[in-house]
């Protein structure tokens, strides 16, 4: 499912228009981004939580060459399915 279509069964789902979906859609991306950005947890009971992470810098190896290299650390944003979500699909 792509953002047009997710655009389209929500508003089909809560009676909305298209825009006011896209409105809605758009400010829950831009929430969650802001709200992870300051190193926030943002959960939402029965479907799961988003969290930022630090991975730690590692080493590695270039597997053209064999040679080692290193790789930086940065924050990942990580996403756990609650217990509905994950009923639900099984």
């Amino acid at each position: 499912m792509n953002k047009a279509q997710l655009i389209d069964a929500v508003a089909a789902e809560a009676g909305m228009t298209k825009a006011d979906a896209k409105k809605a859609i758009e400010a829950f991306v831009k929430t969650t981004t802001e709200a992870l950005k300051q190193g926030d947890r943002l959960a939402l009971v029965g479907f799961g939580s988003f969290s930022v992470s630090d991975r730690p810098a590692r080493t590695g190896r270039n597997p053209q060459t064999g040679a080692t290299i290193k790789i930086a650390g940065k924050k990942v944003v990580k996403f756990k399915a609650g217990s509905e979500l994950t009923d639900a699909v099984q």
